[in-house]
């Protein structure tokens, strides 16, 4: 299957990220009232960030990352962290590795930008649940939790970039073990 990744740089495409965030509101899961929803999938497009859009084979969206740099609490002056606001998979492509090749595309896409500061963390939240510790403890550091003022429980993971990368190796060593000797396989 072959997937590709698309930095939302022109408003076409921009557009797109956001049509896909906003046609699937209410699968984004998030604790949250339309408006503050809404901010969140919109600060990497208004906040100097970035988005990116993950599609199939058949050039159709499967997926979308949005980041922004810094964090509230130091006035977004830390710019040495990323923040995912939001990061949404379709269902079908929950159980590929869709989520692997965006992280490795977003770490790469990190890496090109020379104007930016030394991002060295990554900071997301996820949805307080069994299913979502047992996933992220896999790889990010739980850092805290609270309660969202509109109903349900969240937990904040923070991950050093370097961590992610050699997390990340892991998948790509698996998948020069599957392909062959002589084609390496990546995303």
């Amino acid at each position: 299957m072959s997937r590709y990744f698309s930095i939302c740089s022109t408003y076409m495409y921009q557009h797109r990220y956001m049509d896909f965030l906003l046609a699937h509101y209410k699968k984004l899961n998030m604790p949250y009232n339309f408006p503050v929803t809404l901010s969140y999938i919109s600060s990497p497009l208004l906040m100097g960030g970035g988005a990116i859009l993950c599609f199939d084979d058949q050039d159709e969206i499967a997926g979308a990352l949005g980041y922004i740099h810094g964090t509230g609490e130091h006035d977004y002056e830390d710019r040495h962290v990323i923040q995912l606001q939001i990061a949404f998979i379709k269902e079908e492509y929950r159980g590929s590795r869709l989520m692997v090749e965006a992280l490795q595309f977003l770490l790469q896409h990190i890496d090109e930008q020379e104007e930016i500061e030394s991002v060295q963390e990554m900071r997301f939240w996820a949805v307080k649940d069994r299913i979502n510790q047992r996933l992220f403890s896999k790889f990010a550091k739980r850092i805290g939790s609270t309660e969202s003022e509109y109903g349900g429980s969240i937990d904040a993971y923070a991950i050093y970039l370097s961590e992610l990368r050699a997390y990340l190796s892991y998948f790509h060593r698996v998948s020069r073990v599957k392909g062959s000797r002589d084609k390496e396989v990546t995303p």
